[in-house]
């Protein structure tokens, strides 16, 4: 996999409040660029499926780790491209929480890898507004 993305982001709110509000799936569409609708077919854990409808089509990721309050990964796999986004939450001093969001891709197939500059661009100009829209969510700007 090669890194994609990096970004981080101080939310004026607890680590707890900021987790749940994060793995709050049915919400995810107010900070997740892109996408329309979520849902998870059960807890927040690892094996845990989560179907989402994005730019007009069905996808599908799955939770491939899940450290409950801290961090989880989650896997898409559309067409050659797979991609893991791994969120951090951490308790800075019991008021303010740090989140961080790594993105890695791994891209197969002759065609996808000579456009892979323009996918992983594709990556970091959208996702990479997830966590600054996740901290006006959960600080209510």
């Amino acid at each position: 996999m090669t890194r994609t993305l990096s970004v981080e982001e101080e939310i004026q709110r607890p680590a707890d409040e900021v987790w749940e509000r994060l793995t709050d799936w049915d919400n995810a569409s107010k900070w997740m660029p892109g996408v329309e609708s979520m849902a998870a077919d059960g807890e927040t854990t690892t094996g845990t499926k989560l179907a989402f409808r994005a730019r007009g089509g069905e996808r599908s990721s799955a939770i491939v780790h899940c450290d409950s309050g801290t961090s989880i990964v989650l896997r898409s796999v559309q067409g050659g491209v797979t991609a893991d986004y791994r969120y951090e939450v951490l308790d800075i001093d019991g008021r303010s929480t740090r989140v961080t969001l790594v993105a890695d891709c791994h891209i197969e197939g002759l065609w996808l890898r000579l456009v892979s500059p323009l996918i992983r661009i594709a990556i970091r100009s959208t996702d990479g507004k997830q966590l600054k829209l996740l901290k006006a969510m959960i600080e209510g700007a």
